[in-house]
């Protein structure tokens, strides 16, 4: 019988000034400071942050799935 698998998911939101592809990235690159066995990510919401009438940052809400592990 083939070894099954458990998956957690979480939810981040990254941000950055440039791009939604970059503040995707930097959401998964933190995320990934702390946890192992990154699966999948998923974006859910892109938004943009507005200060006087001007797009000042990129914001994306990304689902992570990772490995869970029964320690």
């Amino acid at each position: 019988m083939k070894d099954s698998s458990v998956y957690k998911v979480i939810e981040v939101i990254g941000t950055s000034p440039k791009s939604w592809e970059e503040a995707a990235k930097n959401a998964v690159e933190t995320a990934a400071k702390s946890l192992e066995d990154l699966r999948v990510a998923e974006i859910m919401k892109l938004d943009m942050r507005i200060d006087d009438n001007k797009v000042v940052a990129y914001r994306a809400r990304v689902q992570i799935s990772f490995k869970y592990r029964d320690e």
